[in-house]
């Protein structure tokens, strides 16, 4: 038996009665005839749990690789055998049970990063065997849809701050100082802010990011003038304005796309790969533009006037609260934002050190950063119930080179292609080399993550 149906959003279950593009699955119709318990429910009732778990998982922003595993799980345990083609929104499924099977394809209108809801369905996975196999699958959907309807943990205006500080942590990384960090302060938070609330009107991502990007520049256009208006204000400044819009970097498309790629999962490797790229241009461009309108031009950051001991005590502190920031904007609960703060500080900071004070190339040392980072990361794994990649993609994401890629869209955008190609080709080594230091701590530390079967 064969069969197809798509789903929307997966918020629109609360509301099936409003028109969507991506029209909403009514679970709680296709199970409603059903009195087993879902271990031996029908064969499409039981591929309903099966998919809806993958779905939701995939909305949360994690990689295939891990979107599979978890459906592997509970189609296991309901006596399934899965064959899935995983992408960056959708899901295409067929169920096998005996000589019969079953498929659907499920799909988003949208997707984003949810690491406490990725927490909390990848903890429902690991306790279905024992605790939702025998139940009946009507209270199965029920404890779904209770994850499923879980509020954010942070609204839109702790969402600007958590950018505001990540962004001042950032800037601060990439020689910033007093006046760069408190523009992106009050830049980030002004973009991000605007961002959330375009979001929660479901306003799509290039919209958002290039509105928040513009809300971002403006403001720190903005706090620059005033400051300027009490104290007198070198040129340099201006270079800061490319901090303010860094809370916009695709980390969790951009580092997922390559290890699904490294995984054979092509489909949802490019599509992952393809977003990220198209978040990361829409920024670039709009803060380009903002730049010609407003004359900035990219230039060095007067020197912090840091020794060694102090400039590493504070590269800690920076790096800590950009990885915090950036992981409360992935709506990590505080105890998991710390974590990964303190991972991305030892990681971040080693990496900045091994540049200034061996003259490792920042390819390299990007790799050993990220490596430090997932073998954290792995290793409190075993005794945390946080994903892993909740806690090693924000601690890198301090690593992406935004300055890079904003120089080169730069100097693209002024048709000076020898100094745009330099710039992009030393992002695009530190990008490459961040996802493989996370590969190789991951093929360390996970011997199904070795393994092509």
């Amino acid at each position: 038996m064969n069969s197809s149906t798509s789903q929307s959003a997966l918020n629109d279950i609360e509301n099936p009665e409003r028109l969507h593009q991506h029209m909403a699955v009514r679970w709680e119709k296709v199970i409603a005839k059903e009195n087993n318990s879902a271990r031996h429910a029908s064969l499409h009732v039981r591929a309903s749990i099966v998919g809806r778990v993958g779905i939701m998982l995939l909305s949360c922003g994690t990689g295939a690789w891990r979107v599979r595993a978890a459906m592997n799980t509970v189609a296991r345990a309901l006596g399934l055998t899965i064959s899935a083609d995983i992408g960056f929104t959708a899901i295409t499924l067929t169920c096998f049970d005996g000589t019969e099977s079953f498929t659907e394809s499920l799909s988003l209108a949208a997707t984003g990063v949810n690491t406490h809801k990725m927490t909390l369905i990848e903890k429902f996975v690991a306790d279905f065997a024992e605790k939702y196999a025998d139940k009946k699958p009507q209270i199965v959907h029920q404890q779904l849809d209770k994850i499923q309807k879980q509020p954010g943990n942070y609204s839109a205006f702790m969402a600007g701050l958590a950018a505001a500080i990540a962004c001042a942590g950032f800037i601060f990384l990439l020689g910033g100082g007093p006046i760069e960090m408190f523009g992106c302060f009050t830049g980030a938070f002004a973009g991000n802010f605007t961002r959330k609330k375009l979001g929660g009107r479901r306003w799509n991502a290039v919209a958002t990011t290039a509105l928040g990007v513009a809300a971002a520049c403006l403001t720190y256009v903005l706090t620059l003038f005033i400051l300027g208006q009490w104290i007198h204000l070198s040129s340099a400044h201006e270079a800061g304005y490319i901090g303010a819009m860094l809370f916009v970097i695709p980390g969790f498309p951009f580092i997922t796309s390559i290890l699904d790629l490294s995984k054979n999962d092509m489909r949802s490797g490019l599509e992952r790969l393809a977003f990220a790229l198209m978040i990361i241009f829409s920024a670039t461009l709009i803060g380009w533009l903002l730049a010609l309108v407003f004359h900035l031009h990219p230039q060095n950051f007067l020197p912090q006037g840091l020794s060694l001991y102090p400039l590493i005590a504070c590269r800690l502190a920076a790096s800590f609260a950009g990885v915090f920031g950036f992981s409360m904007m992935f709506n990590s609960q505080p105890k998991m934002a710390i974590t990964a703060g303190l991972i991305g500080a030892v990681a971040n900071t080693t990496r900045l050190e091994l540049v200034d004070l061996s003259q490792m190339p920042p390819a390299a040392a990007a790799f050993v950063g990220a490596l430090i980072a997932g073998v954290a990361a792995s290793l409190l794994n075993r005794y945390t119930d946080f994903p892993r990649i909740s806690l090693t993609v924000p601690a890198i994401v301090i690593m992406v080179p935004g300055l890079y890629i904003y120089r080169g869209v730069y100097n693209l955008g002024l048709n000076n292609i020898g100094a745009g190609a330099t710039w992009l080709t030393r992002a695009a080594l530190i990008m490459v080399f961040l996802p493989f230091g996370l590969y190789v701590a991951r093929f360390l530390f996970d011997k199904d993550w070795r393994k092509v079967d």
